[in-house]
């Protein structure tokens, strides 16, 4: 049963602690990489027949499969994915940045381009469930943001097929190449290159503590987008919510893994009380009823404060990825929000609203991240090169200055850098 305390009785760094995976994830997944570095596709047919039990013929999803999963979908979901792929890019076509010069000085030109990312990967989870949803929040914005290719891995299913969901999602979002590999081998796969599977830039998307373990490990090499943990969300309510509203909101963070973390802070204690015996009502009826119970169990929480300026205070100190805002006049509190990777606001906005259709990225901060950083975006998929340009006559104005500058720092080469330009063999 999910536990009910008041502020003072636990420590914020407490209430989205969980448990750790008990084996050796860091040793076993450098095994991983140096394995698919040295031997390549050959590595990554071994791991399929290994942990996803497919016996695969090729690691590449062909058209003629993409086409037939796509066509195996049914219409009316195709709808909806449709529905949530233009909203997905109305949001994040806003995000686009633009290049910029600056020319106000006489002889000076500096400024910016911004250059999208040339090859980009992006995983994708399968295993206890399928998350079309994923896709297109990781590859809809890469496309937006002019990435050259856009890859996608993801495992495969026992009979060497991918999900046709999955597959269809990543049809309409347009992604380049697919490839069938999951794990910690894909992630190895995208950063290091195989016969089959090309390098690219970046890796972006979640996944289990063995996919997060090797991103962290690829990283340097290729960027990522995050070391992503469970799920997290946090609920402010006041006591006119709805006690079956927010249990079934916390239930649905609660599904997606073991884990996950999902908590409640209320200034009202009997909406506490109503919530907790709502979430034992509900769990019992979910399909990943198992899942959830240990999620609620573990680390499930219902903290009671004393306003709702406490209970904001608690939002903000914890950094959850998910907040969920059920206040009347929620908009009120918006500007007092700073550490959260998404906020869902009033009692109409369930969290699953953003996980499948609203369009801002349900790829968010995880584990106090969101204290420093931020969403997936289209800035994940750019880089910024600057550039200057400064005529003799410019230059020879601050030569002097930057000699200055340079001697402060102890580094008279670039001293001498600047005063040669101007006086050739000047004394410095």
């Amino acid at each position: 049963m999910i536990k009910i305390m008041k502020i003072g009785e636990v420590a914020p760094e407490e209430i989205f602690a969980r448990a750790e995976p008990k084996v050796d994830v860091e040793s076993i997944v450098a095994g991983i990489i140096a394995d698919v570095k040295a031997n390549g596709d050959k590595a990554l047919y071994a791991y399929a027949k290994k942990f996803d039990k497919a016996d695969l013929k090729s690691l590449r999803v062909s058209e003629e499969e993409l086409q037939e999963a796509f066509e195996s979908v049914e219409p009316e979901f195709l709808d909806v994915l449709k529905e949530a792929a233009e909203n997905i890019r109305a949001f994040h076509s806003r995000q686009v940045r633009s290049s910029f010069l600056i020319n106000d000085k006489p002889g000076i030109v500096m400024g910016q381009k911004i250059i999208p990312m040339d090859r980009v990967g992006i995983y994708v989870p399968g295993g206890t469930a399928a998350y079309p949803s994923t896709v297109l929040m990781d590859s809809i914005p890469a496309k937006i943001a002019g990435c050259g290719e856009v890859v996608m891995v993801t495992p495969p299913g026992p009979d060497g097929c991918v999900n046709p969901v999955i597959l269809a999602a990543a049809k309409l979002a347009g992604i380049d190449k697919i490839f069938k590999v999951g794990g910690a081998q894909a992630v190895a796969a995208l950063a290091y290159g195989t016969e089959s599977i090309p390098r690219v830039d970046k890796i972006v998307g979640p996944g289990n503590a063995f996919v997060a373990e090797a991103k962290k490990q690829v990283f340097g090499k290729v960027s990522i987008d995050m070391i992503a943990g469970p799920s997290e969300i946090l609920v402010v309510a006041d006591g006119a919510s709805d006690a079956a509203h927010v249990a079934a909101d916390l239930l649905s963070q609660a599904e997606h893994d073991k884990l996950a973390s999902a908590v409640l802070v209320t200034d009202s204690e009997e909406l506490a009380k109503a919530v907790q015996t709502e979430i034992e009502k509900q769990a019992a009826m979910l399909e990943r009823e198992e899942i959830a119970r240990a999620s609620i169990d573990n680390n499930g929480k219902i903290i009671v404060a004393k306003d709702l300026k406490q209970a904001i205070d608690v939002a903000n100190e914890i950094a959850p990825e998910h907040l969920e805002l059920c206040v009347d006049n929620p908009f009120d509190y918006l500007d007092q929000i700073r550490h959260a990777g998404s906020v869902f606001l009033g009692r109409n906005c369930p969290e699953a609203l953003g996980d499948y259709l609203g369009g801002p990225n349900h790829t968010l901060p995880t584990s106090g991240a969101a204290r420093f950083s931020s969403p997936l975006s289209v800035d994940d998929f750019i880089k910024k090169t600057q550039y200057t340009y400064y005529t003799k006559e410019a230059f020879t104005a601050v030569a002097e200055d930057i000699a200055l500058f340079a001697r402060k720092e102890g580094l008279t080469g670039h001293a001498k850098s600047a005063l040669i330009r101007i006086t050739e063999g000047k004394e410095e």
